[in-house]
């Protein structure tokens, strides 16, 4: 009898530390000043290319897989490359006003991992949850990882974060001042 309670207690002990103390994963912080976020927004008479700057970001891993990430975003670093002078200053401007991102009030964005499934060596599906302008919708996307370096592209279909300005999915006539809903990220990480 004393010595199935000491089994017992042994397992009760033992099987708690267990699940107390789950393995860790190895959480690893971005080099956002080596870090790359280009942007591409499609209209019907062309498209216009940029930058945006990571402000903060991490890949947790277990092992050599992939388990896990966050992101921040500094909204207010919206930068067009495809453009000069004036016209770039305008483009840029609006980009950051009401009418896009407003940046003032919304001077982040935010991603985080809620499920990521091995889809091959090195390759994932992730599914985050997407903050732009305060509206958090989930996302899928994959992600490549070599070594030190993660690679993403994600399309994102900006009215689901109350950006409609020249959508012709919520106004008419807009003729060839029409800009499609979906934007693309390529994203570029280092650790």
């Amino acid at each position: 009898m004393k010595k199935g309670i000491l089994s017992l207690a042994l397992t009760a002990v033992f099987g708690l530390t267990a699940t107390a103390n789950p393995i860790d994963g190895e959480k690893k912080e971005i080099k956002t000043s080596e870090s790359t976020v280009t942007w591409k927004a499609y209209k019907v008479t062309g498209s216009h290319t940029g930058t945006i700057a990571l402000k903060s970001g991490a890949l947790e891993f277990d092992g050599d897989k992939l388990t896990g990430g966050e992101f921040v975003v500094d909204m207010t670093t919206i930068n067009t490359t495809d453009l000069e002078g004036e016209y770039k200053q305008k483009l840029d401007g609006h980009l950051n006003s009401d009418d896009f991102f407003s940046t003032a009030s919304n001077p982040t964005s935010k991603l985080v991992f809620t499920n990521v499934k091995s889809t091959g060596k090195n390759a994932y599906e992730v599914t985050g949850d997407l903050t732009i302008k305060g509206i958090t919708k989930p996302i899928t996307f994959d992600v490549s990882i070599y070594g030190s370096k993660a690679t993403a592209t994600l399309k994102v279909d900006r009215t689901n974060y109350d950006v409609k300005y020249g959508s012709g999915s919520f106004f008419d006539n807009l003729g060839d001042k029409t800009i499609y809903d979906e934007f693309d990220l390529v994203v570029d990480l280092q650790m």
